[in-house]
């Protein structure tokens, strides 16, 4: 039985406004009775021939103005959460509209082959010292939270969906980070970014012995709507795989599909704001790609002073992913946010993605609570005005990438003054140094696109099985310049390829 604690006062049928009776939603979700998947992709085209309305954000003050403090302080009573004590492998809490989860997102549960709307009611949730008004009615949910139960232990946090199309999962062991978005629209494009969002929606329940969640989502936005299916597989290494079928209500050029977020507030690269006793705060340290060609290419990211955008130009990608490569605490010596545990997100396209590239923004930012580092693919070829497109691709949530080839990988990237040149320091790992006859054989192949390359040294230690490249960079007037460096034994890599952009 579904632990009720009166909100979850489940109605077959779901017939409801797109997430409630009082979040008034402006589209209506026409969902009945038994559920079939292939209906929510018929949603998705009939909603992308009408209008765009926005979903209506008429919170009652008291959660319309809510700090951070005290919306995270608004808590699930005891009892509340969905399948709590059933046997499914899985607990489903969902989650309270606030802050700046305006937004509602109508929740159903799929059981037993029939829809079921979750139905919003105060008196499930503990809201700490806030003072609610009386009689709120049914504001619907801003979003679920995704605990995984075990036997012995408390159920573990694994995946969270909330605000607009965003979410986040983890690996068992690790603290929330990097973001996804169920896609990316005009992201930096001087024409504006668009949001899509989630308007509804639903959860299969799951078998213990499947260890699978399976979420369908009608998204919409002012330029499309798409049906998407997200099937999770936590564990060591947490899996989502996306199957998602957009269409287009107008002409669309410029979308974003893997697409996520992440915070590089400053590091070995760039110093400019460390006036803190924590020598480094980010929770990734770059950009990972996999070309289609089978490059390894590895590009730091970093805080920057002016809005940065890289275009990685490629056809049919392998993979690609924003990666947390520092798992020291060392490295960062804090104990609250420990950003060593944070997640690396990688991702495999599932068949051929053709031309486009893996478009990189870095973006200035003031705090660590910013999320300044975006990525995500950009296909070449531009949705038309009633075009419809379907992908695919696995994610995974994890602590190194999968599968990574034998080439030395780039384990530190570091920068400082060097007159008036800068200088750089940059370390690869690898069995490939354990040989230290080979050492004369490997040599850096580094290029400037701008400015003068100098001191140009490699250090190669057999003991530590590393390979480190020093070399100035004399600007001169440039403001940027683009570095690219491997290193080659034979003519041929064995590494990775690094890149970065130098601005003043």
């Amino acid at each position: 039985m579904i632990k009720r604690r009166n909100f979850l006062k489940v109605a077959l049928g779901g017939v409801a406004a797109a997430c409630g009776p009082r979040a008034g939603a402006a589209q209506t979700v026409p969902a009945e009775g038994p559920f079939d998947p292939a209906a929510i992709p018929e949603m998705a085209r009939a909603l992308a021939k009408k209008p765009y309305k926005a979903p209506a954000a008429d919170l009652p003050d008291t959660f319309a103005s809510l700090a951070y403090d005290p919306y995270v302080a608004i808590k699930l009573k005891a009892g509340g959460a969905i399948w709590t004590d059933e046997p499914t492998g899985f607990v489903l809490e969902p989650l309270h509209r606030g802050f700046i989860f305006a937004a509602p997102m109508q929740v159903n549960l799929v059981e037993g082959g029939a829809v079921r709307r979750l139905v919003y009611d105060a008196g499930a949730f503990d809201f700490g010292g806030l003072k609610i008004p009386a009689q709120i009615g049914d504001i619907g949910f801003s979003g679920f939270r995704i605990l995984q139960t075990q036997s012995d232990a408390p159920p573990i946090e694994a995946a969270i969906f909330q605000g607009a199309s965003f979410f986040r999962a983890q690996a068992r062991g690790q603290n929330f980070g990097v973001i996804a978005r169920g896609l990316a629209i005009r992201t930096a494009d001087p024409k504006g970014e668009e949001f899509p969002l989630f308007r509804a929606v639903w959860i299969e329940k799951p078998t213990l012995a499947a260890n699978a969640l399976v979420i369908h989502a009608l998204l919409d936005s002012d330029s499309l709507t798409g049906a998407f299916r997200f099937t999770l597989r936590p564990g060591d290494v947490t899996i989502i795989d996306a199957e998602c079928t957009l269409f287009a209500r107008a002409a669309l050029d410029h979308i974003g599909l893997g697409a996520m977020q992440a915070t590089a507030f400053y590091g070995p690269l760039d110093r400019r704001r460390s006036d803190d006793p924590r020598p480094a705060v980010y929770e990734v340290s770059g950009l990972q790609m996999r070309t289609g060609k089978e490059e390894w290419i590895w590009r730091p990211v970093t805080n920057r002073e002016t809005l940065q955008i890289s275009v990685f130009g490629d056809e049919n990608p392998k993979g690609f992913g924003l990666i947390q490569r520092e798992r020291d605490f060392d490295r960062f010596q804090d104990d609250d946010q420990h950003w060593e545990r944070r997640p690396s997100l990688w991702i495999e396209p599932i068949g051929d993605w053709g031309a486009g590239a893996v478009q990189l923004v870095e973006i200035p930012a003031e705090s660590e609570a910013n999320d300044n580092i975006v990525a995500y693919w950009r296909p070449r070829a531009a949705l038309g005005a009633g075009a419809e497109a379907s992908f695919a691709y696995r994610q995974f949530w994890c602590w190194a990438v999968p599968n990574k080839p034998p080439l030395a990988t780039c384990v530190a990237s570091r920068s400082g003054k060097a007159g008036k040149k800068r200088r750089f320091i940059v370390e690869f790992s690898g069995e490939v140094f354990a040989d230290a006859s080979r050492a004369p054989e490997i040599k850096p192949a580094l290029t400037a696109s701008l400015g003068q390359i100098s001191s140009l040294r490699s250090f190669i230690s057999a003991e530590r099985r590393s390979c480190r490249v020093l070399f100035d960079l004399d600007p001169a007037a440039e403001t940027q310049s683009e570095l690219r460096l491997v290193l080659e034994s034979a003519g041929k890599p064995i590494s990775e390829t690094w890149l970065y952009r130098w601005t003043t």
